[in-house]
């Protein structure tokens, strides 16, 4: 039977995790009115008194389980390392604590389909995927549903960021020092939002074409990835990334070329525009909506709790997601 909607009563949220993408979850729940982050949990006791002083959250604790017992969260947050998702997950919903889980759900597909069929309607589950959420695509997304560009016919969209680049010490892996040991690295840990992305934007996508490549050889995973994909009514789309690209930006920046039966919308790095058009176009701050994104995917999760209505990154949605990214390793030939 679904978990009923909470309805406009202060939410109690416990939180998992207190490593580098910790700070964006809580500043995105210090700015949703009406909830109170009650404790923070991570194995490592010191980084969550750290987190919890940050953010001025009263309780810490080093397990899991104890936190959920002693403080009876509405919901939980868990944006710890991808290994550890399913059980904290499960022990949530056996304790009928809602959750929302950072992407990627979990690290393969089989693990994903477990997780949700256990879970089942005990509690609303949401997967945080943010790229939905940022305002650019946000506007790409109403610029479609407006018809500016008439049936879409091809899309192309590239990654690009020197992060990885084997020069000095690679941002990417000095901010996440894990990153290096990733056997599948770049589509599963970036271009997995790009490819839930494109799913809203072109509907249903089949991988048809995958090939992976290595810049860096100090990572275990692929630094350069290009996907081929089709989708309903012979749409094609091109997704290249490469986080080790030498001169680009040390974070990745995107740039998207939709064509359509009556023009091109175009988003390139913070400017979206129709082709012949551009003084019809929007630009936007980076670095703020970097956090904005967080934000709205914490606000659109206490929405469905207090409506009931459905995430738009609801975990079924989102198993889709994980199955195309596990669609291109396969293609690509490399074991899942």
């Amino acid at each position: 039977m679904p978990a009923a909607a909470l309805g406009d009563k202060r939410l109690r949220i416990a939180f998992a995790g207190a490593g580098a993408i910790s700070p964006f979850h809580l500043t995105g729940w210090k700015q949703t009115p009406n909830v109170e982050v009650a404790a923070i949990c991570d194995p490592v006791l010191d980084k969550a008194r750290t987190r919890a002083a940050e953010f001025d959250v009263l309780k810490v604790y080093a397990d899991f389980t104890e936190m959920l017992e002693r403080e009876t969260p509405d919901a939980v947050d868990i944006a710890t390392p991808v290994g550890t998702h399913a059980a904290l997950a499960r022990i949530a919903a056996d304790r009928g604590v809602h959750v929302m889980l950072q992407k990627p759900m979990t690290p393969t597909v089989a693990e994903a389909v477990d997780l949700v069929t256990d879970v089942g309607e005990r509690v609303r589950f949401m997967v945080h995927e943010n790229y939905r959420f940022r305002p650019h695509y946000v506007d790409v997304k109403r610029w479609l549903d407006e018809g500016r560009i008439g049936m879409v016919l091809h899309a192309r969209m590239q990654v690009r960021c020197s992060g990885m680049a084997p020069v000095g010490e690679p941002i990417l892996l000095k901010r996440q020092p894990y990153l290096k040991d990733f056997r599948r690295l770049l589509i599963f840990e970036v271009l997995i939002h790009h490819l839930d992305v494109l799913r809203v934007f072109l509907g249903l996508l089949t991988v048809m074409h995958a090939q992976t490549a290595r810049i860096n050889p100090a990572l275990a995973g692929e630094d350069v990835a290009v996907i081929a994909m089709r989708g309903d009514d012979d749409i094609t789309c091109v997704l290249d990334g490469n986080i080790s690209a030498a001169g680009h930006p040390p974070l990745p920046v995107d740039r998207l070329e939709i064509v359509g039966s009556k023009g091109t919308l175009i988003y390139d790095v913070n400017r979206l525009y129709l082709a012949g058009g551009e003084d019809e176009a929007l630009q936007y701050d980076l670095q703020k909506n970097y956090q904005t994104c967080f934000t709205s995917a914490v606000q659109s999760f206490v929405q469905g709790l207090r409506t009931g209505t459905a995430f738009p990154t609801d975990r079924l949605d989102n198993l889709e997601t994980l199955e195309l990214m596990e669609a291109c390793y396969l293609c690509a030939g490399i074991p899942v």
